[in-house]
């Protein structure tokens, strides 16, 4: 089973300003994780699609985010400070919708655009729902001014 210590461990190094070796420790991480690590692989492949340069892959891994959250069941984030599975559902959504959009693809920022919003409801009332809140908000802007890259 793949270690929680060490996906933090990664992530840490990801936010703290050494997005490359992070990087490199998640993917070793992600190999070396089996198929019903649901949450894990989730968490990984979430910080993996912000740091992936080509946008198709960064779209891929939105997806594998997505598709692993599906089998995640209630406290299983809690290693990671996600109180519930279906407070991270809303974020996963507003990424992938992004990347959509700045591939051109209107019709799937509108799904995921329209998922992110009916899943907000779980987010909290704090500084992470009102940003996730915020940002399905500026992509429902960019996808009606036909924008597909956001500065």
């Amino acid at each position: 089973m793949t270690d929680w210590t060490e996906i933090v461990a990664a992530v840490t190094a990801v936010l703290g300003g050494e997005p490359a070796g992070g990087a490199l420790r998640l993917r070793d991480l992600w190999e070396a994780s089996g198929p019903d690590e649901h949450a894990q692989r989730c968490v990984m492949a979430h910080y993996l699609a912000d740091l992936e340069p080509d946008l198709a892959e960064e779209v891929r891994w939105d997806e594998r985010a997505l598709a692993e959250l599906s089998h995640v069941r209630g406290g299983e984030l809690a290693p990671v400070g996600i109180a519930s599975a279906a407070g991270l559902a809303p974020s996963l959504h507003l990424n992938l919708g992004d990347g959509c959009l700045r591939q051109g693809g209107t019709a799937g920022t509108r799904e995921q655009l329209d998922l992110g919003r009916a899943a907000a409801g779980a987010l909290a009332q704090d500084g992470y729902g009102r940003m996730i809140r915020k940002g399905l908000g500026g992509l429902s802007r960019r996808l009606d001014a036909g924008a597909p890259r956001q500065s």
